[in-house]
């Protein structure tokens, strides 16, 4: 494996991590894909809005979240097997 990849999938399962966090510590346990952007931005982890997308794809397909399309703006909401990824009382193989 290249540092190339290691970087990439290092930085890929901390936007993972963060997002999960990012949900966790929201009082609804839901942002939209803007707001989650704005958070990953502030933390250094800057990614496009498609990238952003994938990836809660992915965690959705996980069954770390739910996703809703609210008229074109990706809503993500925590369920309570995230909340354990998030605060660290479970693992799942792809996130920090």
């Amino acid at each position: 494996m290249s540092l190339k990849d290691i970087v990439t999938e290092n930085t890929t399962q901390n936007i993972r991590l963060m997002i999960l966090k990012a949900l966790e510590e929201d009082p609804d346990y839901s942002h939209n894909d803007t707001v989650l952007q704005s958070i990953l931005q502030l933390v250094g982890l800057g990614v496009s809005r498609d990238k952003l997308r994938t990836e809660l794809t992915w965690l959705s397909e996980q069954g770390l979240i739910t996703i809703e399309d609210n008229n074109g703006v990706m809503v993500a909401k925590l369920n309570a097997r995230g909340e354990d990824v998030a605060l660290g009382r479970s693992r799942v193989p792809g996130i920090a």
